[in-house]
């Protein structure tokens, strides 16, 4: 099976430091991939060599078999790759409905801006933020901001998608919210890729898990078998959360 993306060999620095090291990864159409791993271990770089925020020093990305390593972010996206950024940041004083139908928009999907908003009209339904299109996108809180950034990506009606820490500051109500727009994306048939430091939320989406630790790429598997490796334990779990949940070195 020809992967739906693929990087073979990728690497970024920035002056002396290998933010990314030689990675080489498949994801399949389909596919929900949990990405994990320290603080600094080049996650979020790593994303952003994908959708060409910042253009691979080494190596090679591929989309559908199209060689995508020196593509501007714009064509990339309009491909089928959309991402959700860690910091959420819309136009604050733009409603919460012209948010969304600019990434409508932005990805061609859209033919006229009529078109787009109802479009955007969809999607914020789906989030839950229906009632809220006509405020500005800077009086949202936190949650709903990021439930925004989600309906936002959702509009470039995408192939892969990225949700870079999608649940960083929400409760645990918000959490399992958020968890439950993530498998109806994936019913879709949308491939995810899901970068996340809660354990509990990798674990309930995931079906692989890849390991980024220093940029390099220290583990791909099953969750089960991640758990148990002995470099994912010393360099990111640590050894209480493997004996709480059944992972040895190995």
């Amino acid at each position: 099976m020809t992967a739906l993306l693929e990087l073979v060999g990728v690497s970024r620095r920035f002056g002396g430091l290998n933010a990314v090291d030689n990675v080489s990864l498949g994801v399949n159409e389909g596919e929900v991939l949990g990405l994990i791993g320290p603080n600094g271990a080049g996650k979020t770089t790593l994303i952003n060599v994908i959708t060409g925020v910042h253009p691979a020093t080494a190596g090679r990305v591929s989309f559908q078999g199209r060689d995508t390593t020196r593509l501007p972010p714009h064509q990339i996206a309009r491909l089928g790759l959309a991402r959700t950024f860690q910091i959420v940041q819309p136009f604050p004083h733009m409603t919460v409905l012209d948010n969304v139908a600019a990434g409508a928009l932005f990805a061609g999907h859209a033919r006229t801006p009529r078109d787009a908003r109802a479009q955007a009209r969809e999607h914020l339904a789906f989030t839950g933020l229906g009632n809220a299109s006509e405020r500005p996108a800077g009086t949202l809180t936190l949650a709903q901001r990021k439930r925004l950034e989600l309906a936002k990506s959702l509009a470039m009606r995408p192939k892969l998608l990225m949700l870079d820490e999608v649940n960083a500051g929400l409760n645990p109500t918000e959490i399992d919210e958020a968890l439950r727009m993530i498998h109806a994306v994936a019913d879709r048939g949308v491939t995810i890729i899901v970068v996340e430091h809660l354990m509990k939320v990798v674990l309930s989406i995931a079906k692989r898990i890849v390991v980024l630790h220093h940029g390099e790429l220290i583990a791909d598997g099953a969750p089960e078998a991640v758990l148990r490796d002995a470099q994912v334990i010393e360099a990111y779990l640590g050894s209480k959360y493997a004996a709480a949940h059944g992972g040895q070195a190995s």
